[in-house]
């Protein structure tokens, strides 16, 4: 038995999120303004978020496309739907203090807990499980996903690259979201967005990008996912 045809098969037919303001959280570091670009390219609304408004600011000048720079509550805020592209270490801490402007927003969480030593990256294990699941712990008033986690920082701001070729695996407890935050990456050219479990689930798809750092390594590559019968 094969799967359904994408065109038919119900678990392909995802919300209209062109109007929803997309708010990234980190979006002057690379993730978040790679993120940041490619979404705003393909017509969304985006807002920048920094602990420093001004470095916001000017990161949104320099991508241009409409996006604006704003400090992170204000951004959280502004959003319907917000990218947490911090670094690990300052994770715990940011959302902590958004929780009041975060709440009952989608928060997609992007974040890869990693260490790197000698050997290359490995994966941390935060106390919650993941990186995800701590999100959800600080912001209990908050729609909390994972997704995004695979994507190369280097293509994303490359401009001369057209169409990014994977798959983004999106995670959550709430299938509303989760059709939202798949159909959130399909606006991206060459990315499909793919359910890939509860949020329970986070930890292994956060700490396979130590796989990937291991992959890009030898091969000088940017690899991807692309998952396949779906």
């Amino acid at each position: 038995m094969t799967s359904l045809d994408s065109a038919t098969n119900p678990a392909h037919q995802l919300p209209d999120v062109s109007q929803l303001v997309v708010g990234v959280l980190g979006g002057t570091g690379d993730q978040g303004r790679g993120l940041a670009l490619r979404l705003a390219k393909a017509g969304q609304q985006v807002i920048i978020g920094s602990r420093d408004a001004a470095r916001a600011e000017a990161s949104a000048a320099e991508l241009g496309l409409g996006v604006r720079g704003a400090d992170n509550a204000t951004a959280a805020r502004e959003s319907d739907i917000v990218i947490v592209a911090v670094p690990w270490d300052g994770h715990a801490a940011t959302l902590a203090a958004l929780r009041e402007e975060l709440a009952g927003k989608i928060v997609v969480d992007c974040v890869n807990p990693l260490g790197f030593d000698k050997q290359g990256a490995y994966a941390l294990v935060p106390e919650e499980g993941s990186a995800a699941q701590q999100a959800a712990a600080l912001l209990p008033d908050s729609r909390v996903t994972a997704a995004f986690h695979h994507l190369s920082a280097v293509l994303l701001q490359d401009e001369s690259v057209e169409r990014i070729d994977t798959d983004v695996m999106v995670l959550g407890d709430e299938r509303a979201a989760t059709d939202i935050v798949q159909a959130l990456a399909a606006r991206i050219p060459g990315m499909r967005g793919i359910f890939a479990g509860r949020l329970r689930n986070a930890h292994q798809v956060e700490s396979l990008v130590a796989n990937l750092i291991s992959v890009n390594r030898r091969y000088k590559a940017h690899a991807g996912l692309r998952i396949t019968d779906v």
